[in-house]
């Protein structure tokens, strides 16, 4: 009887895991990917710098737009590129590390947290905003949104 209940536990834990990569399925972390992607069907690229272990206003902007249904009608509209520079920097692989400090010098020059960059297939910033206000006011965001979405 106990091995069912195990089973079972696993079970439910392996959904919850894969239920969770799938919400934000939608991020790549690869620019060279992100440009190829935004090249063959003609999508701009949502550069977005987060610093997801200490930077308080990328974890605002997260919930606040990301994680906002009105979010989920931009998904198709654009190709999503994540850029993540947290302290704890083991949070990343070796390469990771690279691109995205590589990213940062080219598209972050200011180090200004949070970042979106719309950018095109061949890597020219169209548009930005940065930061995000402690009034939770995502009205700039859906705006760059919306001006860029197809």
């Amino acid at each position: 009887m106990r091995y069912k209940y195990l089973f079972l536990l696993l079970c439910l834990s392996n959904l919850m895991v894969f239920a969770q990569d799938h919400k934000d399925s939608f991020w790549l972390y690869d620019f060279e990917q992100a440009k190829e992607i935004s090249k063959k069907e003609g999508k701009p690229i949502f550069m977005y710098f987060s610093g997801s272990d200490w930077c308080r206003p990328c974890m605002m902007l997260q919930e606040d737009v990301f994680d906002n249904y009105k979010f989920e009608k931009y998904k198709n509209s654009f190709v999503f590129l994540y850029i993540d520079i947290p302290r704890n920097t083991d949070l990343l692989s070796e390469d990771q590390k690279v691109q995205n400090f590589k990213l940062l010098k080219s598209y972050n020059t200011q180090k200004s947290f949070p970042l979106i960059n719309i950018v095109n297939h061949k890597g020219k910033v169209l548009d930005d905003i940065s930061g995000y206000s402690s009034l939770r006011d995502t009205k700039y965001h859906f705006d760059l949104l919306e001006k860029h979405s197809k």
